[in-house]
């Protein structure tokens, strides 16, 4: 859904697995693999988070008498910089609407920021559809209980908690998630370099 108006365009959606199977899966919200081919592709992570490779020698190159004859083309630049991940004040704003339903508020949880972080930083990336990846399958990855969801939204004016708490509270399945079952929470905004900021809200 593309909603205009005011300082920006909007648009967001929602993914929320309601009970799911009892057993909880052997899966870990981030691999190491994962995390360096998420770097690879331009997603901002924390540098304590990437492992280190150990170092390998540099191979040894044969040198010539005779330059070549066509100098080698320099290697391309990136045209567009990475993403930027923020921290966010949803929580605060999702906590403020609990209240006033009578709900308890949410605990932020380091896992599921990890979460939000790769999910916002792979909306943000140009050239990537606006949809749901696998938000969700991380979410139950770290353990947390057996219902998970996510919202996710994006805002061309920068970044706007108050703006996209509004939406996601005048839509019925993103509200449905803020009033979920939930006991833990954590967000996180990643920005273009044109100014589009890009939300992932994850629910455990």
């Amino acid at each position: 859904m593309l909603l205009a108006g005011g300082a920006g365009a909007v648009a967001f959606a929602l993914v929320s697995a309601a009970v799911v199977s009892t057993v909880r899966p052997n899966v870990h919200p981030v691999s190491a693999t994962q995390l360096q081919a998420s770097n690879v592709a331009g997603f901002v992570l924390p540098q304590n988070l990437i492992p280190s490779p150990s170092p390998s020698p540099l191979p040894v190159k044969a040198v010539s008498a005779n330059p070549p004859a066509h100098p080698a083309p320099a290697p391309a630049r990136p045209t567009a910089r990475p993403p930027v991940v923020v921290s966010s004040t949803q929580q605060a704003l999702i906590n403020q609407d609990r209240a006033r339903y009578h709900l308890a508020p949410l605990t932020w949880s380091s896992c599921l920021s990890a979460v939000a972080r790769l999910e916002a930083a792979k909306l943000a990336t140009p050239g990537v559809a606006f949809q749901h990846y696998d938000g969700v399958s991380r979410d139950l990855g770290c353990h947390l209980g057996h219902q998970v969801g996510e919202n996710i939204g994006w805002w061309s004016g920068g970044i706007s908690d108050s703006q996209l708490n509004t939406m996601f509270m005048n839509s019925p399945e993103h509200k449905a998630n803020i009033l979920g079952p939930y006991r833990y929470v954590a967000t996180a905004w990643a920005v273009r370099s044109d100014g589009r900021a890009y939300i992932a809200v994850e629910f455990g």
